[in-house]
């Protein structure tokens, strides 16, 4: 079948052409240079103010987008894209614990920082187009692979659920952190700079060229990230097939990250409930997707009772997003409220 069908073709829809693909690009690309050289060229600490107007700003032109989805090819499609461009939002509220509990363990001066996550959200997006691509060419082949999927997310929700609370004080002290079996391969393989030399990430010292511990940190995002992509991907799988609107979705979530990060840094111990929220999510998608492998791949008499259920439709799951991620940030206020006059 090949890797274009799976790229192309929308059932029931007008067909996504490749200039559809070079305009998503170009809008990135576009994007990131505003980023970089906006914001992240000359170092700084931004500001809550700064961080809050360009976070809504970003999520203004994640929103729009999917009215254009909306206008070009129809409804349907456009609420694919919303439901998988907040899910991945959501889970990437989990990813910034990681971050900072990486940029604690390494001490990176607070003016850096953003450095740090540019390049980690480049290196993001290039490993999840790898992931998307690959994981549409085996959903074009094989629709049993929906089951590992489904399994899959539903052991990451029970892994969410269990970690629960745990990580806000991994989060406040860095001690959490333990350096990868890659981060130290690298350690181990090349020459390391003491210290920090400003952002660089190559450091010539007598003749000799070192990498900085920046050079790390970013190893360290990109190889975390790697992990991240494995139940980000199958998640909005569950949501939408078509490769487009997944890695549509996914870069808007990333783009507004460095600023996020900046914005509910030292907020994030308020959302003691994020986990819990998540794993009702990973969950609902697992199930859905295990719902739509039985219709699509039964096996093992699972047709006899397989169209008995019916999947939840796209409408019905993007509700079901909205209302956990706003129960669980409502109840995560009331939590740390309490918490505060104890």
């Amino acid at each position: 079948m090949g890797l274009a069908p799976a790229l192309n073709a929308v059932p029931g829809h007008e067909v996504i052409h490749w200039w559809n693909w070079v305009l998503l690009a170009i809008i990135i690309l576009g994007l990131l240079i505003i980023d970089f050289r906006g914001h992240v060229r000359k170092a700084h600490e931004p500001t809550i103010k700064e961080a809050a107007i360009w976070s809504g700003i970003y999520m203004a032109i994640a929103a729009a987008f999917g009215l254009v989805v909306w206008l070009q090819w129809d409804l349907n499609l456009a609420v694919q894209y919303w439901a998988g461009w907040i899910t991945e939002w959501s889970l990437s509220l989990d990813n910034l614990f990681v971050f900072i509990i990486i940029l604690n363990g390494f001490n990176v001066p607070r003016l850096y920082q953003q450095k740090v996550i540019m390049l980690g959200i480049v290196i993001s997006m290039v490993l999840r187009l790898g992931f998307i691509l690959i994981g549409a060419a085996l959903i074009s082949k094989f629709a049993w692979i929906f089951y590992l999927f489904g399994l899959f997310l539903i052991y990451t929700a029970i892994s969410q659920a269990r970690e629960g609370v745990t990580k806000e004080d991994e989060a406040e002290s860095g001690q959490g952190y333990q350096e990868n079996r890659f981060t130290s391969l690298v350690r181990r393989v090349l020459p390391v700079s003491e210290g920090f030399r400003e952002a660089k990430l190559l450091y010539r010292h007598r003749g000799k060229t070192y990498v900085t511990p920046m050079f790390l940190v970013i190893v360290a995002i990109g190889s975390a990230d790697l992990m991240f992509a494995f139940d980000s991907i199958p998640a909005i799988f569950g949501l939408t097939s078509h490769p487009f609107i997944v890695f549509a979705a996914t870069a808007f979530s990333l783009m507004g990250l460095r600023q996020l990060f900046f914005l509910v840094d030292g907020l994030l111990e308020r959302l003691a409930f994020l986990h819990y929220g998540l794993a009702l999510i990973l969950g609902f998608i697992g199930v859905k997707l295990i719902i739509h492998a039985a219709h699509e791949a039964p096996f093992w008499g699972i047709d006899k009772w397989a169209h008995s259920i019916p999947e939840p439709s796209i409408g019905f799951s993007m509700g079901y997003i909205v209302i956990v991620l706003l129960v669980t940030a409502l109840a995560s206020i009331w939590y740390s409220k309490r918490k505060s006059r104890i």
